[in-house]
């Protein structure tokens, strides 16, 4: 009982499911999925709730189908069941986050990973002018947003006319009429995006952009538009665009990850048993399958954007032997009767190289540490955020720590775990200098997520220590991987006119280089809180303003090393400023993450640690636990 491809599933399909045939049940909603996925996906712009909202389309699809009548009009009652739920679960977003207080509110910042139009250039490999439409598509109002994950579809084959006007509730030639003013608007966008990509040379577009915050909005489109649209340098840009529709025409859907659903198996062990009965007769997503899957039998956290393949739209049966797992899943839990719902900035490792290993040098920091007397506390309550992050190295009880700190991913300097690893923190590799960029790590790098940071403070001869020159020679390896990739994390002056990330982000923008979002490090001299965070504020905010890319803070402290010793606050200066910088860093929404250097705490000296090695967090710690 296969479905049919571009025109849905087959009515002996649909009518089994309804039926209650279990195996038809789960192949309708295997088949369902990727469809729903691209449909929730753009019209949130890849949110970390997409996989929520998908999942609640699909309930509500299920327990929906026993009062389907007409079997041929399935596609469009579910697309109209998804239209509905992304347009109530942005309605409750609006009405929270309404009530909210701007920290609250932060977590909902969305992450470079999870903007749906990167994934879907890096994942279907787009090019050029398609690429443009893909990133147009981020300077749409949520409205416009919703019904071009519609009409994109359309385009691309995957629904009819009929289908799209029937999810909005609209009569063909209304929905007409909604279609043409939408593109209006994405042609708009494409000449805003080319003109903010073009070169420097309009006087005018860099005073516009100035106070641009780096974040597309409808109002800022309205304004660029207006520009381009009387501006000869930028006019010219924006010449010679091809009709959307050609460019849209024949690209598959972007493959559902692999990992989609598969948390919650641990909670429904017998499900596991059904869906492999259910593989042997799937095709699931027909002409492609899903992205590589090596890590597809993992738990994965919120938001659908975790196996990030550039380029990659033929997958294996392993990941598409998730998507059957995720079908068999849900269907089960409805219908089952009882379901149970940088290398240390300290003096010493700045003054000494990186060890080396068979394949490459990489660091492995050793800070000194100090202990803390234990006091009694009922503990603060622990927060998470996609946001906090934290540096980690090999050392005593730190994977316990970091399972306890409530940090979302982690770091190692490296293209490695070492071995470090909690359950709801992710692991970001990092390309460390020069040696590292061989076949072997990049090779890592790539099979360790979505995300990969550049060398390591190369504007330090005790760090990486990599020119601008060669690290220019060597960025196209990087961007090789596919991932979404950081720039080089320089220990200070990345708003220096002129230095060396100055030199090297001119010398990307020259040539074309892909760097997604700026690496920052930052250690400041002055313990004050105050004075502390508004010098950090005022540093990111200069970089910010110089490259208008999103920021992520890979290193911060409280650390002077101005004596040519490492001078640290106090646990009390240290948790205060923490606290103080986190909320600080909420207010910029173009900081999309922050990893506090760092986990363990040990040795007789004042540090920064978060944990002690018996597993007891320091006040820093705590302070740590509570930020968001």
């Amino acid at each position: 009982m296969l479905g049919t491809g571009r025109g849905g599933p087959n009515t002996a399909m649909v009518a089994a499911a309804r039926d209650g045939d279990q195996d038809a049940l789960d192949a309708l909603v295997a088949e369902s999925l990727p469809l729903l996925y691209n449909i929730v996906g753009r019209a949130l712009d890849g949110h970390t709730d997409v996989d929520d909202v998908v999942q609640e389309t699909m309930l509500k699809v299920v327990r929906g189908l026993p009062d389907l009548r007409e079997l041929g009009a399935y596609r469009s009652w579910m697309v109209a069941i998804a239209v509905r739920q992304v347009r109530d679960h942005q309605h409750d977003r609006r009405t929270t986050q309404n009530r909210r207080a701007d920290l609250d509110t932060a977590q909902e910042i969305p992450d470079p990973a999870s903007d749906f139009a990167a994934v879907t250039i890096l994942r279907l490999g787009l090019t050029d002018q398609r690429r443009e439409v893909a990133e147009a598509t981020r300077w749409l109002d949520k409205d416009d947003r919703a019904l071009l994950a519609l009409w994109w579809l359309e385009e691309t084959g995957e629904l009819g006319r009929t289908d799209l006007a029937g999810a909005l509730g609209l009569s063909g030639r209304h929905a007409a009429v909604r279609v043409q003013r939408m593109k209006e608007q994405v042609q708009t966008a494409r000449m805003v995006v080319r003109a903010l990509h073009g070169d420097s040379s309009c006087p005018e577009l860099r005073r516009l952009t100035w106070n641009w915050d780096g974040v597309p909005s409808p109002l800022w489109r309205k304004r660029f538009a207006r520009h381009v649209r009387g501006c000869p340098i930028c006019g010219r840009r924006a010449a010679g665009l091809l009709p959307i529709d050609r460019l849209l025409s024949g690209l598959p859907l972007l493959p559902i990850p692999a990992g989609f659903l598969l948390d919650k198996i641990n909670a429904i062990p017998a499900a596991v048993d059904a869906a492999g009965r259910a593989a042997s007769h799937l095709p699931l997503l027909g002409r492609g399958g899903a992205p590589r899957g090596a890590h597809a039998t993992q738990a994965r956290p919120r938001g659908l954007l975790s196996s990030l393949s550039h380029g990659h739209v033929a997958g294996t049966a392993v990941a598409g032997t998730a998507i059957v797992v995720g079908a068999a899943l849900l269907t089960r839990h409805i219908t089952a009767p009882s379901v149970v719902p940088a290398p240390s900035p300290t003096l010493a490792l700045k003054a000494s190289p990186p060890p080396s290993d068979s394949a490459s040098p990489e660091p492995t920091p050793t800070p000194t540490r100090t202990p803390e007397t234990p006091r009694p506390s009922r503990g603060p309550v622990v927060a998470t955020s996609v946001r906090k992050g934290v540096g980690a190295w090999k050392a005593a009880g730190v994977s316990t720590a970091l399972a306890k700190s409530g940090a979302s991913w982690y770091y190692t300097w490296s293209t490695r775990d070492e071995g470090i690893s909690a359950p709801r923190a992710k692991f970001v590799p990092m390309v460390w200098g020069a040696t590292s960029v061989t076949a072997a790590k990049l090779a890592e790098a790539r099979r360790a997520g979505p995300y990969l940071l550049g060398f390591n403070e190369p504007d330090m001869p005790a760090q990486a220590n990599v020119t601008v020159e060669k690290a220019l020679e060597l960025w196209p390896k990087l961007m090789a991987t596919g991932r979404v990739l950081g720039s080089p994390s320089v220990a200070f002056g990345a708003d220096t006119p002129g230095g060396w990330f100055d030199r090297f982000m001119s010398g990307a923008a020259e040539r074309g280089y892909r760097v997604d979002f700026v690496a920052l490090h930052w250690y400041g001299a002055e313990f004050q809180t105050q004075a502390a965070v508004d010098q950090l504020k005022s540093y990111i905010q200069r970089v910010y303003k110089r490259y208008h890319k999103p920021i992520w803070l890979t290193e911060y402290a409280l650390i002077d090393f101005s004596s040519g010793k490492s001078r640290y606050a106090t646990d009390a200066q240290q948790a205060a400023f923490l606290t103080a910088s986190t909320q600080m860093l909420a207010t910029l929404p173009y900081v999309r993450r922050y990893a506090w250097f760092g986990i363990s705490a040990s040795g007789p000296k004042p540090n920064s640690g978060l944990f002690h090695e018996n597993g007891r967090p320091t006040r820093t710690g705590r302070a740590f636990q509570s930020a968001r």
